[in-house]
């Protein structure tokens, strides 16, 4: 007589996990190969491209009607995928990329044409490895151009840090690694003028919590709107509550309106003193306070931060995208001064 064998439901609980884990291992890995081959494929071609253009007589039979015709025939042969555009950037690829090692395959190829867009080799390298380190999905990276995310941190640095930005990307060590200036939150869609209280902003910012996580930068969890600490039978209230998961401490955010005054600061001070305090469990640092305003007068702030905590910042906010032209001047002539020194 055969045995009936008899499992609990934790052990087909175990099992369905093993199938599951498994096959979701299989799937990145087939992705991970198929990524490797089209990337490998398209430089392939794009170094037959400019290696016939550079051939002599045949540039000059072909000349700019290389690309259109290669799309039209191409298509005919094998379909999409060959239009006069991709057929460009599968080109530019080869230019730019002229050994295939440094091509990333941990981008795929719609990240890559995306970078091609980039003419500056710095700011296409900075996105590059910001893409690899946050795992930007491609409209993150869009995003994240459109708002000039490299000329804004670029601008306010040396020509050191700049370079040192294009290679290895931002990474976040320090709590002055967190803050940027200003922050761009044109995602909130709010036009100039404006007249918002700063629950409305509030309010706003938490609809859009996933564009303003983008904004803040890599590690941000957040925790809570409105976090309430009592001192002194009194109750007071923080804006915004996150946890950095890199540096292992709380981010205290609180929004001004208007400009940020010194009475901010020492508000702020008293927050991160109570969180440090009360909040605090084995394990995690100092917690980190961002009062993020309208705008801010630089030599009163300065007046006002002396001698307290360097865990505490006052940073700028804009409803509206940056000049990008200005920056792009910031960033030469920052570059420029660096080599005539």
């Amino acid at each position: 007589m055969k045995k009936i064998v008899t499992h609990s439901k934790s052990e087909y609980q175990t099992l369905v996990q093993q199938i599951s884990e498994t096959y979701q291992i299989g799937q990145a890995n087939a992705y991970r190969f198929v990524n490797r081959e089209l990337l490998e494929t398209n430089w392939k071609i794009g170094q037959y491209i400019v290696e016939f253009e550079q051939g002599g007589n045949t540039k000059a039979e072909y000349g700019k009607a290389l690309l259109d015709n290669l799309s039209k025939d191409l298509t005919l042969l094998h379909g999409k995928g060959f239009s006069r555009s991709n057929l460009n950037h599968i080109r530019q690829l080869y230019l730019i990329h002229p050994t295939c090692e440094t091509v990333s395959h941990k981008l795929n190829w719609s990240h890559h044409v995306e970078l091609l867009k980039i003419d500056s080799p710095l700011e296409r390298s900075f996105y590059e490895k910001q893409c690899i380190i946050e795992n930007w999905y491609i409209r993150e990276l869009k995003c994240q151009k459109k708002s000039s995310l490299f000329l804004r941190l670029a601008s306010s640095t040396d020509k050191k840090s700049i370079l040192e930005l294009a290679r290895q990307g931002r990474k976040v060590e320090k709590p002055t690694d967190l803050i940027r200036e200003p922050y761009i939150l044109e995602f909130l869609k709010i036009p100039e003028p404006y007249h918002l209280s700063e629950a409305e902003l509030e309010k706003r910012l938490i609809e859009h919590l996933q564009h303003f996580l983008l904004e803040l930068g890599k590690g941000f969890a957040f925790i809570g709107r409105q976090y309430r600490i009592t001192l002194g039978n009194r109750q007071h209230y923080v804006d915004l509550v996150f946890y950095h998961r890199i540096l292992k401490c709380f981010v205290l955010i609180d929004l001004k309106s208007e400009e940020a005054s010194y009475e901010d600061v020492g508000q702020m001070n008293m927050y991160l003193g109570y969180f440090e305090k009360e909040e605090n469990t084995t394990g995690d640092n100092p917690p980190i306070g961002i009062v993020l305003a309208r705008d801010k007068d630089d030599i009163l702030i300065s007046y006002a931060l002396h001698g307290i905590t360097t865990q505490l910042f006052i940073s700028k906010y804009q409803l509206y995208l940056p000049n990008e032209e200005e920056l792009r001047a910031e960033l030469e002539y920052i570059l420029g001064l660096e080599e005539g020194s």
